[in-house]
């Protein structure tokens, strides 16, 4: 039976960690977050109000289209970050904050939800709980220049929305990963617990809660 499980989570989470390993354990095709240009970009950073609106609206189509192309695999694949989150988090986020027009955003909302009204969903999302200490850590580690912009609030910010998202997704089953506790990339005894627990769920077995040491 070949499957279609998501990742998501913040930023540095572990997202694409865990997609390469879960491919090459199981070997199934791995869809890393889109490299596509976005042609607003640029735009956008110089001017955040004025083209949040077109930009989100790209991504989102790209999202889509991929997310359409995944279902249409023969294979099992797992794919790092959703369309969910362009929405859910992203564009939220950006109103939120003042950089989208309520106009604008009311409009993506309503494409948004209209589409995915009409798209299946995966089979399993697999949510990447992480602190914003480890978050800010990880980030530190990995050392991207983009990414020193990042602060605290804004990651703060995100982690709720994430939670937000979370509470209230009912499309699919969804298992939730502690990551400052569950070190898959460098354990391979965590790393084969959360695929014996993604494989529970698949199969519509009852799964308990990572054991979190106190």
């Amino acid at each position: 039976m070949k499957h279609f499980v998501v990742i998501a989570g913040n930023i540095a989470a572990g997202k694409t960690t865990l997609t390469r390993l879960l491919s090459q354990e199981l070997g199934w095709e791995p869809f890393l977050e889109s490299v596509d240009e976005n042609p607003y970009l640029a735009d956008f950073y110089e001017d955040m109000r004025r083209w949040s609106f077109h930009s989100q609206i790209f991504f989102l189509s790209r999202r889509l289209a991929h997310h359409r192309q995944l279902l249409a695999r023969p294979n099992s694949v797992v794919q790092d970050r959703s369309v969910y989150e362009d929405a859910e988090i992203f564009a939220r986020n950006l109103r939120l904050q003042d950089k989208m027009e309520e106009r604008d955003y009311q409009a993506y909302r309503d494409l948004y939800q209209a589409v995915v009204s009409i798209l299946p969903p995966p089979d399993l999302v697999l949510y990447l709980r992480a602190s914003v200490s480890e978050l800010q850590t990880r980030i530190a580690q990995r050392g991207r220049e983009f990414e020193r912009a990042i602060d605290q609030d804004y990651l703060t910010q995100l982690n709720a929305l994430y939670e937000d998202w979370i509470a209230d997704f009912n499309l699919c089953p969804i298992l939730t990963v502690p990551t400052d506790f569950v070190d898959f990339a460098h354990n391979q005894q965590h790393l084969n617990l959360v695929i014996s627990r993604m494989t529970d769920k698949l199969h519509g077995q009852e799964v308990v809660e990572f054991p979190i040491p106190s």
